[in-house]
């Protein structure tokens, strides 16, 4: 508790960095304690069930996403907004009930085989957005206000040291990008990514190119934990030098809810509304 209120003093008591500039100082600070929080945040994810819609080119799917035995499965809703008929609302939750028994049934073995496979995909998702403030040199942009939240603005470009720690990570040292972190809590409002120069990936088997971006907003779910509302991202690619890869991704996230809380009614369209 008394690192916490040096930490608070430190941050939002000293003129600077209530009404002027930050100095450098106060940014490190601020950066690595909003990298504590999304760590912390992070960690606890995996508590939740939750909404999530998929939007493409071509429609959206929203589906309800359950932890069910350590894994999550995702349980189809709606297509294009629009309920699912009563044959494939029926189908949908034979399904569920199948995955339920299925993973009851698994052996330990089967079990941890499925298990670290979801941890995998976390960890290289958690490693890409905690070396974002590693592989970054951050400055003080000024102060704004997202989604009714004081925020401190930074803008962050790629430190000339900086080693990825993975094949992913090599992207952050073409990149820069932006960080809106609420005054009060740390968190990351928001927090933007694009690649400025092409980065060659994959035993230079592929390179990532400009235009290649993502940004991140997230939430409270309550006082204690934040979780992600959005994450759209734009990715461009060019593999062996001769074939253009793009895709683009845009997926909203709501109703976090403790496992085994959500209703799968609560998914629905005129409830996806309400939270974009």
């Amino acid at each position: 508790m008394v690192a916490r209120l040096v930490v608070f003093l430190t941050l939002f008591l000293a003129p600077a960095s209530g009404f002027g500039q930050v100095t450098p100082a106060q940014t490190q600070e601020i950066i690595r304690h909003s990298a504590q929080a999304t760590h912390s945040d992070w960690e606890r994810a995996p508590g939740f069930d939750f909404c999530e819609v998929d939007k493409t080119k071509t429609g959206s799917r929203t589906s309800a996403v359950l932890m069910i035995a350590g894994s999550p499965y995702y349980r189809l809703v709606q297509v294009n907004g629009e309920d699912l008929s009563p044959d494939q609302e029926a189908a949908e939750k034979r399904r569920l009930a199948s995955v339920i028994e299925e993973r009851q049934r698994e052996t330990p073995d089967e079990k941890a085989k499925r298990t670290a496979k979801y941890q995998k995909e976390r960890q290289h998702d958690q490693q890409l957005l905690e070396q974002l403030t590693v592989a970054m040199n951050f400055t003080f942009a000024g102060h704004d206000v997202v989604d009714s939240h004081q925020v401190d603005v930074f803008e962050a470009t790629p430190r000339p040291d900086y080693v990825p720690k993975s094949m992913e990570t090599q992207v952050l040292t073409g990149m820069k990008g932006k960080l809106w972190i609420d005054k009060s809590s740390f968190r990351w409002v928001k927090v933007h990514a694009e690649v400025v120069k092409p980065v060659f990936m994959a035993g230079f088997l592929a390179r990532v190119e400009p235009g290649t971006q993502f940004e991140l907003q997230e939430r409270p779910v309550n006082a204690e934990i934040w979780l992600p509302h959005q994450f759209t991202m734009q990715a461009n690619a060019k593999v062996l030098f001769l074939v253009n890869k793009s895709s683009a991704t845009d997926e909203i996230y709501f109703n976090y809810e403790p496992n085994g809380k959500l209703s799968i009614d609560s998914c629905k369209s005129k409830n996806a509304s309400e939270h974009e």
